[in-house]
This record gives C-alpha cells, sequence and structure tokens, in this order.
C-alpha cells in the first residue's frame, strides 16, 4: 500500500479515543487522510472497565495533527442516532464529504443469563449494535449520493461463535455482521462498501482490565494479567493471547482501499486462528 494511498479523503472512526480507534486514526493520517474521531468520554455504570476518556480523545487528535493532518474530535455516543448525525454534518461541513468510515465504538462486559442485569443488555447491545448501525446510516446518504464510500464494521469473534456469559456481547456482535451483510446488498449499486473484521484478542483496556481477570480466573484472588492470559490465550489456534491493534488496523486500510472495489458483505477474521473452530 502506498504511502499516500488515502491523501485528500476524509475517514470518520467510532470509538477513536483509544485502543484500535487510535490505532486506525493515526495509520490514516500516515497516508495523507485528514480523520474525524468520536468516542463518548465516560464510563457506564453497566461495565466493569473504565473506558475513554476525554484527555484520549485529545491525545489521538493531538497525534493525528502532529501528522500533519486535519482532525474533527466530538463527544458523541454512538447509540444516539440524533448525535450521530449531527457529528456527521458537523465533519462534512469542517472536512468535507465523508470516504471512509470504520464503526470501532463498543464494549465488553458479561453475566449469566439467570441473572442477567436489564442494564448490561441494553448497554452492551446499545453500544455495539445500536452504535454500529446509527454510524453506518448516518454516512451511508452521502457516500450513496456521491458515489463513494468504504465502510468496515468491527464485530468480533464472538460474532460467528458463543461462549457462556456472554449472550449480550454475542448476540450484539452476531447482529453486526447481518447488518452489515444487508447494508453492502443496499449500496452495492452505489460504489459503497460495507465489509465486517471479526478480532480475536486485542491488546487494548477492553481486554487488559482488573475485571476480565476476575472472569477468566474466579479461582484467584486479584488474579494479575499474566494470570488471565494463559487462559485467554487458550481462544485462539495460534499460541498468542493477544495481538496488537496494528493488526486490525492493516486489515481495515486493505478493505478500505480504492481497490477493494469488489469485496463487499464480507467477513474477515483476524482472530489467531479462531476462526478455524467454526464453520464455513
Amino acid at each position: 500500500m502506498q504511502a499516500d494511498e488515502f491523501e485528500g479523503q476524509v475517514v470518520l472512526i467510532t470509538g477513536g479515543a483509544r485502543g484500535q480507534g487510535r490505532s486506525h486514526a493515526l495509520a490514516y493520517a500516515e497516508r495523507g487522510a485528514d480523520v474525524a474521531i468520536c468516542d463518548r468520554c465516560a464510563d457506564s455504570e453497566a461495565i466493569g472497565y473504565l473506558l475513554g476518556t476525554q484527555s484520549d480523545l485529545d491525545e489521538t487528535k493531538r497525534q493525528v495533527e502532529q501528522r500533519g493532518r486535519r482532525c474533527v474530535a466530538g463527544t458523541v455516543d454512538t447509540g444516539d442516532r440524533a448525535a450521530m448525525d449531527a457529528f456527521v454534518a458537523l465533519v462534512q461541513q469542517e472536512l468535507g464529504g465523508i470516504d471512509v468510515a470504520i464503526a470501532n465504538a463498543g464494549v465488553s462486559d458479561g453475566a449469566a443469563i439467570t441473572d442477567h442485569p436489564q442494564a448490561l443488555w441494553d448497554e452492551v447491545v446499545g453500544s455495539n449494535l445500536t452504535g454500529v448501525f446509527n454510524t453506518v446510516a448516518a454516512v451511508a446518504p452521502g457516500m450513496a449520493e456521491r458515489g463513494y464510500g468504504r465502510v468496515v464494521t468491527i464485530s468480533s469473534m464472538m460474532g460467528r461463535s458463543s461462549g457462556p456469559n456472554m449472550a449480550a456481547y454475542c448476540a450484539s456482535k452476531w447482529g453486526v455482521i447481518g447488518m452489515s451483510k444487508s447494508a453492502a446488498q443496499e449500496l452495492a449499486h452505489s460504489g459503497v462498501t460495507v465489509n465486517v473484521i471479526t478480532p480475536g484478542n486485542i491488546d487494548t483496556p477492553m481486554v487488559k482490565n482488573d475485571a476480565l481477570y476476575a472472569k477468566v480466573r474466579p479461582d484467584l484472588d486479584s488474579p494479575t494479567w499474566d494470570d488471565a492470559a494463559s487462559v485467554l490465550g487458550q481462544l485462539h489456534a495460534q499460541p498468542i493471547a493477544v495481538m496488537p491493534p496494528e493488526d486490525v488496523t492493516r486489515v481495515v486500510l486493505f478493505l478500505t482501499a480504492e481497490a477493494s472495489v469488489h469485496l463487499t458483505g464480507i467477513v474477515v477474521p483476524v482472530d489467531a486462528g479462531w476462526s478455524t473452530r467454526t464453520s464455513a
């Protein structure tokens, strides 16, 4: 891929405060794109780990601009359709038409189905599925009108499988795949592609947090990452517990390049071989 592959393009990334979102934002900036990022910048009582902050979002913006590109940053809850529509309108006003959209924002937590809080279901499905739908629905009209667009949605390896205590998460991530394939069909005649990535364990705060350590190692008091890694690594076929966000970024870039024009509605696993255990 050329260093100026995305020169002159505008890229919107949700969940851009840290983790995968920041990795994507910096990669596009390095390849010539102006970048719009948004994040909720607030914790959720239903989720057991700390979410991205305003300082995180500001730091991503600083690093994009340090690379010589323009950046619009907004505090937005993707689960709020009106807020997403307003952010897209702001980006179009400040940077121009959106060429690429990465629906990356999401959360992860779980509970037993026999004692599942409604608030946890609402939060996980609202962020992971409704938020992705809102992002795609907000950018699709402009892309279709201009006759060009690249959309990537982020599901999960759990979007093609299941796990105990993960009803809400699996439902949301399975839903992302179905919704994205439907959108891909709708937009296929308008020059817009929609594709899905299903990551495995990625080295971000969604995976590296004390709440998750306690869930995967309930046999220990105050388990550490080293304690949890031995369990989480079993989810991958390759001998690795987590992958760097850049592994996902490389596939995001590939799916949003102009040359990917005839790839739409596909699901690409970046999961260290987890998908070898699922059906085709």
